[in-house]
């Protein structure tokens, strides 16, 4: 079962509210792994750690970009949520 998906004006308010541009933002995933190439593409330019489940069907993802503004981040969460079955932590 899928999480829901947080309001994009909601979050992007709050990263208005509560962050200066540019920051440092940490996106959490956790993806199938025959998806986790498709995730990595999101982040050509940054180092993505990844840790597989006990099981190995899943991957949990995490990369941390210098984010000019909440824009950009809201624009890599509306690329991930295209991916069949991501989770974004």
């Amino acid at each position: 079962m899928q999480r829901p998906k947080p309001s994009l004006e909601s979050l992007k308010a709050k990263l208005d509210e509560q962050s200066s541009f540019p920051n440092l933002y940490m996106f959490k995933f956790i993806v199938p792994k025959e998806k986790l190439s498709e995730v990595k593409m999101l982040f050509p330019m940054h180092d993505v750690s990844t840790k597989p489940s006990s099981k190995g069907a899943y991957v949990s993802l995490t990369v941390k970009i210098m984010a000019k503004s909440s824009d950009e981040i809201i624009s890599v969460y509306k690329e991930a949520w295209k991916i069949e079955g991501i989770i974004s932590l």
